[in-house]
């Protein structure tokens, strides 16, 4: 059986120790609201275990009552750090007046009389009721990271001690919090365990979500979330060669909005920033899932469409030009109807996309040549009668 005091000893140590290393990488430039709520939490948690440690010394209701309530105010931030990481912000209309409520109600059994056992079971199933929270926050969504379910396995863990704790408390008449038990192993355990993967995992979770952020941002365009010129080469050599094993037509095509120009100096850089986007908007809900376009620059686009041809690209290329043909966009009280002109080529047999897209892009000038808001080919045919 392991020394309770003791170990809370350890576990005020390790607390103040992990929001001091958290205070150390946030000085670093990755502060965020949830992580400043995570470090407050390491910290009031490990001053709450610090006085736990001291009660048996000086044995004082009052110092029980100040320990046992920065102990749950602080895993109480960490429900509200979670909730600030995952987007449930609405959640602390709940989550401080629940806690309120449940440390009145544990002060006032201890006050009124209350035996030791029951108070450690009451004390119990506040923390399996945060930790039980923690455990959903993390495990909720179908696809969590592998790093979001061992955290989240991790309280799923404490949330099973604390309910037996509290079991145990309810049916053991001798329980108390400074009572060696196997139950209390497991856990001061399971707690040790909490505090070592919760904290680092946290501090990874951030991470993690930084690092998908600047991955993204580095792929894709920042004012249409299509892929940026980089990846759209990317992406689409990739889906070029797989279509060249499995023996299937690739299409590829130019797109450029109608009148940008125009656009842009009548209504403002804004407005063509609008467009742009309702251009992307539009096209997302026309194409197919698998479907890669990618803004090369300006108003400038370029789609590829894998397994499909020739006819079938056809019949997309004008779906997608009706489409933004009949999606108009108000600007300073005006109606705007934008056109596009579309250029398509077929990719041939071992042709790198930046060839292809130079034929591509010949086409739309066809295209524009010849009236814009229009599809044109570019081929062996079309190229000797241009």
């Amino acid at each position: 059986m392991i020394d309770i005091r003791t170990f809370m000893l350890v576990l005020a140590i390790g607390n103040i120790g992990f929001a001091m290393l958290m205070g150390g990488y946030a000085r670093a430039g990755a502060d965020t609201p949830a992580l400043r709520l995570w470090r407050w939490a390491k910290l009031v948690q490990g001053c709450g275990h610090l006085l736990g440690w001291l009660r048996p010394a000086y044995d004082s209701t009052w110092l029980a009552v100040a320990a046992n309530t920065l102990l749950v105010l602080g895993v109480m931030m960490e429900v509200a750090a979670y909730c600030s990481f995952f987007g449930f912000a609405r959640w602390g209309r709940v989550l401080y007046p629940a806690c309120a409520l449940a440390l009145l109600l544990y002060h006032g059994a201890r006050f009124g009389g209350a035996s030791p056992n029951h108070l450690m079971a009451m004390m119990s199933a506040m923390f399996a009721a945060l930790s039980g929270t923690m455990a959903y926050l993390l495990l909720r969504q179908r696809d969590a990271s592998l790093l979001q379910r061992i955290v989240g396995g991790n309280d799923l863990l404490f949330f099973i001690a604390m309910c037996l704790r509290g079991y145990s408390g309810m049916s053991d008449a001798g329980a108390a919090v400074f009572t060696t038990s196997a139950v209390q192993s497991f856990v001061y355990l399971t707690g040790y365990l909490l505090m070592i993967v919760n904290s680092f995992g946290f501090l990874l979770l951030c991470k993690e979500r930084c690092d998908a952020t600047l991955a993204r941002l580095a792929s894709c365009d920042s004012l249409t979330g299509l892929a940026n010129r980089y990846a759209f080469f990317e992406q689409t050599e990739k889906a070029r060669l797989l279509a060249l094993r499995q023996r299937q037509p690739v299409a590829l095509m130019m797109l450029d909005i109608d009148y940008f120009k125009r656009l842009n100096d009548r209504y403002g850089h804004a407005a063509g920033d609008d467009a742009l986007c309702a251009f992307a908007r539009t096209a997302a809900a026309t194409l197919r899932e698998h479907d890669i376009l990618g803004r090369l620059g300006g108003e400038e686009f370029a789609l590829l469409l894998p397994a499909t041809d020739r006819e079938g690209a056809m019949q997309a290329a004008e779906r997608l030009r009706m489409a933004v043909e009949q999606t108009p966009i108000a600007f300073d009280g005006q109606t705007v109807v934008l056109t596009v002109s579309i250029g398509l080529v077929m990719v041939r047999a071992a042709e790198p996309i930046s060839a292809a897209l130079a034929r591509a892009d010949h086409a739309l000038y066809l295209a524009k040549s010849a009236g814009r808001n229009r599809v044109e080919q570019d081929d062996d045919s079309t190229r000797r009668l241009a």
